[in-house]
């Protein structure tokens, strides 16, 4: 062979093998790619509102920054990390990928934030009453997916980082790529943020809620730092110590019906347009009160939260605890302090708590201790269902009286009653039944009405005219309540938990709330009057009287001898 031709073959050689260089270039940068975003869309999905599905969402996980960080660092420091070394970065990161999962699904699911105290003891107990509904031949195949798929997980992880790793390999010692990382991470740093108000491409960083929970738990468990948190001695324990029959003197024995008005905030006065899409409603709710022989006074009050969270606000008037610290929230549901249920069940009451929008086991409700507990599924609702909450406010109220009837027989009775249909995301509101025994059939409702609040998309983009719809069916709902007869004479106390959400009022709002006293007793309402309170729905103070937790006081004065 001549020269030529052995130089002409040999460039041919090299341009084939240039040829499969790129090749195998771009195969790996092509993998790359993938497990970077494999990585990162791991940590970097939202909840799909109500299921425990999700969905990937464009961003940048926090944790997946730091473990590039890392393994770079690694590559650099000692080579690419052994199959072990992977492993255990693949465990922990499968642990910020499954803390990252209950953080956005847990809220759809229990209506709260993941919480391990009450959450963890409860997970054998869910699994075994869920294995219970299966027969064996499908419970064990169950079992097995579920260890395949986090072997599985966790096979990927390892995968996915080895191949990161591999690709780190040429540059992890050049100062541009740390210093790309210098830069990301001041960009990842500066636009992060928890407020579900500023939309950011940051996810939500995982460690913080491990650290949250551990340090929620160290607050639980050491006695010391629960008694730091929580103040020593309340209005409850204060009322408690005086002689049995003063404390709710003022009541004459009546009923009290405590109840929670589901985002129910003085955006509904503040703003004029929200105002006045509520007004004639309003009216008429006022205009059945005082037409059944009753009178009505309110104020406003400070709610501890806003724009979720109704537990916060609940509790903080039931404990007369202030509670804008939710860690005070967690930590006081482990105890055993008092609260109001018990002034009333040492007073002679009997108690109940209606919850017609818990679906599930709800294992706080051992702290609320209340005489009868009653849920969604034990209300026995045949209509059809609405939104999430599914049972409308209207037949848990009409419901409750049927199981419960209030005859000369029956104790006075203490009723805590949250409502939900004006809850987020404030879609399918149902229909208003006049006629409460027909609400109380196996068809409640009109199927064409029915079908046409069910078929009601939610607004994502605009929430406002559906939340004030919210509001209107809650005052239409009230004033039919108030136009029934009763059975014996109760006193209402009607509390807004909180403000909605800044999509809904699209400005910043106080986080005051309405507070409506509503009874036939005019000596009773003037002892509300003298702290403040003013006749009719619609406060003539616009200022707060106080916080919710104050209100605790405010009840118990008016309440008392």
């Amino acid at each position: 062979m001549s020269v030529a031709n052995k130089l002409t073959f040999l460039d041919s050689k090299a341009q084939v093998w240039r040829q499969l260089d790129r090749i195998s270039f771009w195969r790996l940068a092509g993998r790359l790619a993938l497990a970077l975003i494999f990585l990162n869309s791991t940590l970097c999905f939202s909840a799909i509102w109500p299921t425990v599905y999700v969905l990937p969402k464009l961003g940048i996980a926090p944790e997946f920054l730091c473990l590039v960080m890392v393994l770079a660092a690694w590559v650099a420091l000692f080579g690419k990390p052994s199959f072990r070394a992977l492993g255990i970065l693949a465990a922990i990161y499968l642990l910020m990928v499954v803390g990252r999962y209950a953080d956005v699904v847990v809220p759809n699911l229990l209506g709260r934030p993941v919480n391990l105290y009450w959450d963890v003891p409860e997970l054998p107990r869910f699994l075994w009453v869920t294995a219970q509904g299966f027969p064996l031949w499908l419970s064990a195949p169950a079992v097995g997916a579920v260890l395949l798929l986090v072997w599985g997980a966790h096979h990927l992880l390892m995968m996915a980082m080895s191949t990161v790793s591999t690709g780190l390999e040429p540059v992890a010692k050049r100062a541009w790529l740390w210093a790309l990382f210098a830069l990301l991470g001041v960009v990842v740093v500066s636009n992060y943020s928890e407020d579900p108000e500023k939309p950011t491409f940051v996810s939500k960083a995982v460690v913080p809620v491990y650290w949250k929970e551990a340090t929620k738990l160290r607050d639980i468990l050491t006695p010391s730092r629960a008694a730091l948190l929580l103040p020593a001695t309340t209005v409850v324990d204060e009322a408690l110590a005086k002689p049995q029959g003063q404390l709710l003197a003022g009541l004459k024995q009546r009923d009290v019906n405590l109840m929670f008005l589901e985002t129910y905030g003085a955006v509904l006065y503040d703003q004029a347009d929200s105002s006045k899409a509520v007004a004639d409603t309003r009216a008429e709710l006022e205009k059945a009160i005082l037409a059944s022989g009753r009178q009505v006074v309110s104020a406003f009050y400070v709610s501890p939260t806003i724009g979720g969270a109704s537990d916060l606000a609940h509790l903080s008037v039931l404990s007369g605890i202030d509670l804008k610290d939710s860690r005070k929230h967690d930590v006081l549901l482990t105890t055993q302090r008092r609260t109001l249920t018990d002034v009333f069940e040492r007073e002679g009451y009997e108690t109940f708590g209606l919850y017609h929008s818990v679906g599930w086991e709800w294992v706080e409700r051992a702290f609320y201790s209340y005489d009868r507990y009653i849920d969604g599924p034990a209300l026995g609702y045949q209509g059809p269902a609405f939104g999430f909450w599914k049972i409308p406010d209207q037949f848990a109220a009409a419901r409750l009286e049927q199981l419960y009837p209030r005859d000369e027989k029956a104790k006075p009775r203490f009723t805590f009653f949250p409502t939900i249909s004006s809850h987020f995301p404030f879609h399918q509101v149902p229909p208003y039944q006049p006629d409460w025994q027909k609400l109380l059939g196996p068809e409640p409702f009109d199927k064409a009405e029915a079908a046409r609040a069910q078929a009601e998309p939610v607004s994502w983009e605009y929430m406002k005219p559906d939340y004030l719809r919210t509001i209107n069916y809650t005052h239409t709902w009230l004033a039919g309540y108030f136009a029934q007869p009763e059975p014996r004479e109760s006193v209402y106390v009607m509390i807004g938990d909180h403000q909605p959400t800044g999509s809904v009022s699209r400005e910043p709002t106080p986080w005051d709330v309405p507070v409506f006293v509503v009874s036939k007793d005019t000596q009773l309402l003037d002892r509300f009057r003298a702290m403040g309170f003013t006749d009719g729905l619609t406060p003539a103070q616009r200022k707060p009287l106080g916080d919710l937790y104050q209100l605790t006081g405010t009840l118990l004065k008016g309440f008392g001898d």
